[in-house]
């Protein structure tokens, strides 16, 4: 099974890290879902708004600022991914230490680096 990507706080304003993160995803052949503030499209990938039943999420990358995320853990935490990404301007030590002790990996780093880089 092909392991899916959330990009959490999706933007469709193209010059925002997220829409771009969206397009390098799709690019890279990675199946990708979003999440963002407004309804639309980012390449062929639907933006959802609110908290979608989303199954089989393997890697969260986060593009939201700590103190947005905090409405977030539950739903994060219910997703039950393998890993979530905190994007550089969005780590959080207190959200952090709750998916580390959920078994979650935590990775501090940048998604599009990483997948530029083979590190994804």
């Amino acid at each position: 099974m092909e392991k899916m990507t959330l990009v959490l706080g999706a933007s469709l304003k193209e010059y925002r890290y997220s829409n771009i993160c969206i397009r390098t995803l799709v690019s890279a052949r990675h199946p990708v879902a979003a999440i963002g503030l407004r309804e639309g499209m980012v390449d062929s990938v639907k933006v959802h708004t609110g908290v979608p039943e989303f199954k089989d999420i393997h890697t969260v990358t986060l593009y939201l600022k700590p103190e947005n995320q905090e409405s977030w853990y539950d739903y994060i935490l219910k997703l039950n991914p393998s890993r979530v990404i905190f994007n550089p301007e969005t780590e959080n030590d207190t959200f952090s230490d709750i998916l580390v002790k959920a078994g979650i990996e935590v990775v501090e780093d940048c998604t599009l680096m990483m997948i530029q880089g083979g590190r994804f």
